[in-house]
């Protein structure tokens, strides 16, 4: 049974994010968020029973701040306010996104700075606990005022209207789904509206999960780099510590000591590592791979240190502070939106790396002895010659997901909001990103083990044998004639996306740094 997350005051940690939305965990708001939560809600009843006006309780909205709303009509402002933003357009995105949409969204809730009811944010756990997922489309933030669209959406099931899907992914009305639960739909008060949409929630909740995967696929690249210079007769010399310690960058030394612990007791490494040796140096995609996949490394956890920060932030406008609420620009995503793209460059330039070293298992001018294209018999078969080409083309897609969304800017609300940071879009880009480093590095592992396997009797290293048996076990069989190779790239894939190559290295020789 999946344990309940506690939504506090403080930050949520990175685990508790991954069991709510990759793992369906139920909620809980803590006592102090609760009494906090009350705290900042009396604020805002004060204020809007007080005859001056104050942005988001008792005026409108953006370029329509300067109206003030009379009290009979706020009830229809929230709504209106909720209506009009959850205007999403595009095919509907992940559950774990918009599900990480509505955790960060409840957290800052909790913090006691937004002023919302507590009756609203318990709604809002009880949909994440029962499952109840609104629908979210692909397009609509601009990433500044936060991710307002899809925060929207989210907000109109609160409502009871819009479409969500079930915890069964069934679509159905969102009046249906509270009814079926239990839950009654709220009717939201001054300043509701605008807590449940002005955040960061969406964008920093993509950010977090790639941030996950791309600690796994990194040390899953040290792997398939370890098998690609065996396979290829490569030196394990490059990788020694002490060559590592005059430059020291810590990425590099984790992956080179990967990479010297994969090959360890390696009988293809120890073959070629007497006088008649007559090769001098490697090529830079086998040599300096701990250079690139450790500058990447350091590049995500620079991006987890900002994902920390955001994760500690309370992102609203207008926000409470004390016995006061402040206009402030909190809810500009460029810190996240920076490091979103920063990190499709790493994909895209450790996806090139991983490719260059499969490109060399099927040049015969360049393998050191093994057949062309790795095929059975070259020249009535093709061997890997094609999955290359579909790494290629990955490849190329991820230099083109690297060029930045957070460099550009539409001003929108007639020129209030003149400048946008377009995280979301640079979020929904990495996803595709993290996606195409996943292939390209199952493609290399692939192409690796076919060529360790052709390289007998020689033996390769326990770790780099354990992922070959694990490839063998998931039904993706050795060389031998050509087969219809889609399915087994597909089988790869799933095997490095859930971890389990990885599994396979650190079960043998222990956890990889």
């Amino acid at each position: 049974m999946t344990a309940v997350i506690e939504v506090g005051v403080g930050p949520m940690s990175f685990d508790d994010v991954l069991a709510v939305t990759r793992h369906g965990a139920p909620v809980v708001i803590s006592a102090e968020a609760r009494t906090a939560i009350e705290r900042a809600r009396g604020v805002v009843e004060g204020l809007a029973a007080a005859p001056t006006p104050a942005y988001g309780i008792s005026t409108g909205f953006g370029a329509l701040a300067t109206r003030h709303i009379p009290a009979e009509m706020r009830a229809q402002l929230q709504k209106s306010l909720v209506r009009s933003h959850a205007a999403g357009s595009g095919p509907e995105v992940e559950r774990e996104v918009t599900r990480g949409l509505m955790l960060l969204r409840l957290s800052t809730l909790a913090t006691g700075h937004t002023g919302i009811r507590l009756e609203t944010a318990q709604l809002l756990a009880d949909l994440l606990s029962h499952g109840i997922t609104p629908v979210v489309h692909e397009y609509g933030s601009l990433g500044c005022s936060g991710d307002l669209a899809p925060l929207s959406h989210c907000a109109l099931a609160l409502m009871g209207e819009g479409d969500v899907r079930d915890a069964d992914g069934v679509l159905m009305p969102a009046a249906e789904a509270l009814a079926k639960a239990g839950l009654a739909p709220v009717e939201l008060g001054p300043k509701e509206g605008l807590a449940l949409i002005n955040g960061t929630d969406g964008m920093l909740g993509m950010l977090v999960m790639a941030i996950t995967d791309l600690r796994m696929l990194l040390r899953t690249a040290d792997v398939s780099a370890a098998m690609s210079v065996e396979g290829q007769l490569g030196t394990d010399r490059v990788f020694a510590p002490e060559l590592q310690a005059i430059r020291p960058h810590p990425g590099q030394a984790a992956s080179a000591a990967n990479l010297v612990r994969i090959l360890a007791d390696s009988g293809v490494v120890a073959s070629h590592r007497g006088p008649d040796c007559n090769r001098v140096q490697d090529a830079y995609s086998l040599r300096c791979s701990p250079q690139v996949q450790g500058a990447a490394r350091d590049t995500v956890e620079y991006a987890a240190q900002v994902a920390g920060r955001e994760l500690s932030s309370a992102v609203d406008n207008p926000v409470v502070v004390g016995d006061r609420v402040e206009s402030n620009g909190n809810f500009h995503g460029a810190p996240v939106a920076y490091v979103l793209d920063f990190l499709a460059i790493v994909a895209a330039d450790v996806a090139s790396i991983s490719e260059r070293r499969t490109d060399r298992f099927l040049d015969k001018a360049r393998n050191h002895g093994l057949n062309p294209f790795l095929a059975h018999d070259p020249g009535v078969d093709s061997g890997h010659m094609i999955a290359q080409y579909t790494q290629a083309a990955i490849v190329s897609e991820l230099k083109r997901l690297a060029n930045p969304a957070s460099v550009d800017s539409i001003p929108s609300s007639a020129m209030q909001e003149d400048h946008v940071s377009m995280g979301w879009s640079a979020a929904r880009k990495l996803r595709r990103s993290v996606d195409g480093l996943t292939r390209v590095v199952a493609i290399e592992v692939l192409t690796a083990a076919r060529a360790l396997d052709m390289r007998a009797p020689l033996v390769p290293s326990p770790a780099t044998a354990a992922v070959v048996r694990t490839l063998r076990a998931a039904g993706i069989q050795g060389p031998g004639p050509d087969r219809h190779l889609s399915p087994e790239i597909e089988t790869a894939f799933q095997l490095v996306r859930s971890g389990a190559v990885l599994a396979a290295v650190e079960d043998t020789i222990g956890a990889l740094a």
